[in-house]
């Protein structure tokens, strides 16, 4: 090989890959690059991708209740302690182990998720069979026991203690019980029964019974606040029965 020849091939080495080291740096660096590659494609391959925004991890699907459910749950437990006010959307999504979306997803505001653990906690479609069955006569009677039955429980007073009082001082809360007990419960009540002035009845009979639960829950006066259950429904059932049946 003549002189020429070798520093023409010396020249062509440096021209792909300069100097000897700085050929081993950039190899090194390719291969690292590869493995990161490589370790990027192996997690997104792997067992446990990200979930999806909004979306309970299935385990917790399988494990316990749905999340609409979760969501409900901990929405009761939320406004029952901390009221309407201090309670958020991303407060009850941390507690039901959710994202926020989700929430919003399946109730839209606050106001919806709120109303939904209304709902949660009278359950009319067994309410309204309960009343209602049986004699017209009685109607009173039923009425004031279911209400009462209600409030004693105190897995449903905590909660419905907590929906009164944020009545009381936020309107967002005051138009959802509102709706919910008058429309929803009392006046279908009264409708069934097709008697006249079916709203302004259904208003008096939850206004009487909204003042006991009161006088009884919230203030705790005595001598109503330690009154049997059975006296109390055996006092108000004729009013009552006069407010939604005319009669």
């Amino acid at each position: 090989m003549t002189e020429e020849t070798t520093e023409a091939g010396g020249a062509a080495t440096e021209g792909t890959n300069g100097t000897g080291e700085a050929s081993a740096e950039e190899a090194g660096a390719a291969g690292k690059a590869s493995a990161e590659e490589t370790g990027t494609g192996k997690a997104a391959a792997g067992e446990t991708a990200p979930r999806r925004r909004g979306r309970p991890s299935r385990k917790a699907a399988a494990d316990g209740p749905d999340a609409r459910t979760r969501i409900l749950e901990a929405a009761r437990t939320e406004f029952a302690e901390r009221g309407y006010d201090k309670t958020s959307v991303r407060g009850i999504a941390k507690a039901a182990g959710v994202d926020a979306a989700l929430v919003h997803h399946y109730f839209g505001t606050k106001d919806g998720v709120f109303a939904a653990a209304v709902e949660l906690t009278f359950e009319p479609a067994l309410v309204l069979p309960a009343v209602l069955d049986g004699p017209p006569e009685g109607l009173g009677e039923r009425l004031a026991a279911f209400f009462l039955s209600v409030w004693e429980d105190p897995g449903t007073r905590t909660p419905l203690l907590a929906i009164l009082r944020s009545a009381v001082t936020h309107e967002a809360a005051a138009n959802v019980l509102r709706d919910f007990v008058l429309r929803r419960l009392l006046e279908r009540i009264a409708a069934e029964l097709d008697v006249p002035d079916p709203t302004l009845r259904a208003e008096l009979a939850a206004s009487h019974m909204l003042g006991i639960v009161m006088l009884r829950y919230v203030v705790r006066a005595e001598p109503l606040a330690s009154a049997d259950p059975a006296e109390i429904v055996a006092m108000v059932a004729p009013t009552l029965q006069r407010y939604v049946a005319g009669r």
